[in-house]
């Protein structure tokens, strides 16, 4: 999940409210190459509700973007994509390769926005995103879910939320409701990933925040 601390439009405040309003259990923050809304939103949840906010970054490597959980320092952007997990890992966090599989030529904070590829089967990834919630993600999915079938690696469902509509639209489930029971079922691959279908009028402020995401790519 994104917030406004990288190119989500709800604030860390705002996420953090509508996930518990939406009763989940444990939610990933993911700003790009920042720590700062996860740390936000983590602070805000914290006493008012059974949310764990996983502390997390999703960082631009050379070879494309890698989600670092469980994290406590901003990882460092423009390593290359061994470095990136390695780092993840120097600092006890996991490493996920998500949407490996998407590739475009929009370029943002000087580098492509895609996955890794099938670098995903050859570094020391901890779990591998199978459901991404991205509108027109199908075909990238089922690639994901096909690889991973050979790697046997956790599964994860990620909303890639950066709007509060797509807060959940793919999910992670695994046994028990803490962080630390997410962080065992991931080492274990005791994970399922799911997704559910956005209604009408999520998909139409998803195609607005796209229409507001261009312009962002264009001044980063």
């Amino acid at each position: 999940m994104h917030t406004s601390a990288s190119d989500g439009w709800p604030s860390p405040r705002q996420l953090a409210e509508h996930a518990i309003a939406c009763g989940l259990d444990v939610i990933a923050v993911t700003d790009h190459d920042t720590i700062e809304g996860a740390l936000r939103a983590a602070d805000h949840a914290a006493g008012r509700s059974r949310l764990e906010v996983v502390i997390g970054e999703e960082v631009s490597s050379r070879q494309g973007h890698i989600v670092g959980l469980f994290l406590e320092r901003r990882i460092r952007p423009g390593l290359s994509a061994a470095a990136t997990v390695d780092a993840i890992h120097d600092q006890g966090g996991l490493a996920v390769a998500v949407h490996p599989f998407w590739r475009t030529q929009r370029r943002v904070r000087g580098g492509p926005v895609h996955g890794v590829g099938w670098l995903a089967a050859e570094l020391d990834f901890d779990a591998i995103e199978v459901e991404n919630a991205t509108p027109g993600f199908y075909v990238f999915n089922q690639l994901a879910r096909r690889m991973n079938l050979g790697l046997g690696a956790a599964e994860l469902g990620g909303s890639d939320a950066h709007i509060l509509d797509a807060v959940g639209r793919a999910y992670t489930e695994f046994p028990g409701r803490t962080g630390k029971a997410l962080r065992t079922a991931i080492e274990k691959a005791r994970t399922a990933a799911g997704r559910r279908r956005y209604r009408p009028m999520g998909l139409m402020r998803y195609a607005a925040w796209g229409l507001n995401h261009e312009r962002y790519v264009a001044v980063v």
